[in-house]
């Protein structure tokens, strides 16, 4: 595939995958914009989770094109490689290291080198310690910065553990149900800080709140059955005669 074929920074194409003969993801296309947030709804066992597994390489498909940032094949490279190609994947349940402070999480996550030498002779610079107090500020967790992650909300821990893919400076970010048991206030919160993130990030949301994925105000994608069910404004999605049958409905 020639990079200039596509100006879309993630690009699948007719992706298919199976587990032993069910198929998760059945001829899948999809694309999303450079600087676009986009909302991925959908039953469960639509293939949401599936597609992130082929878009940060845990899943290969059995067919199909995935391209990322114009020539970058994703199917032929590994997890690894695909991180480092500026990929990042948030799952439901957060990870932080809970022993360690709100700060030294972020600072953990920096994009570095990690070689032995590099670390053994690491001195925090300027500059890190600026990035740590811009995240930080996005994040909302500047008056907390000194206390230990395990001492946090359940929402503060999904606000750090986006910190920390801000960390590494992705150019993509993969959002996995990131206010699934927050209360309103705090669903409010993150809808806020998604969007900030997003004027400067491309962003994908996977969530079943639809009330937080009208406040993001981004275009939906439903998927049903392993494919693109219906596409649009959330109005749009949601008058969908098929999208509330299989979905909204229920």
């Amino acid at each position: 595939m020639d990079a200039r074929t596509t100006s879309a920074l993630l690009y699948l194409d007719a992706v298919s995958v199976s587990f032993d003969g069910f198929k998760a993801l059945n001829d899948l296309s999809l694309t999303v914009e450079a600087g676009e947030m986009r909302a991925i709804i959908g039953p469960n066992g639509a293939g949401k989770t599936t597609m992130m597994d082929v878009i940060t390489g845990k899943t290969r498909p059995d067919k199909g094109d995935v391209y990322f940032d114009g020539s970058h094949d994703l199917t032929s490279l590994d997890e690894t490689q695909i991180a480092e190609l500026g990929i990042g994947r948030k799952f439901q349940k957060p990870t932080v290291f809970e022993m360690h402070t709100v700060e030294d999480n972020l600072r953990l996550a920096l994009k570095d080198d990690r070689t032995a030498r590099a670390t053994l002779a690491w001195r925090e610079t300027a500059a890190e310690q600026a990035r740590i107090g811009e995240i930080l500020g996005v994040i909302r967790l500047g008056p907390v910065r000194r206390r230990v992650a395990g001492s946090l909300s359940h929402g503060q821990k999904q606000w750090l553990e986006i910190g920390m893919l801000l960390a590494q400076d992705p150019k993509l970010l993969l959002v996995d149900e990131p206010v699934a048991g927050l209360t309103d206030v705090e669903t409010h919160q993150t809808a806020e800080l998604l969007r900030e993130i997003a004027r400067v990030k491309t962003v994908v949301v996977v969530e079943h709140d639809m009330t937080f994925v009208r406040e993001l105000g981004v275009k939906v994608t439903c998927l049903h059955e392993g494919s693109v069910l219906a596409e649009g404004t959330i109005d749009q999605v949601s008058a969908n005669e098929r999208v509330v049958e299989v979905y909204l409905g229920r």
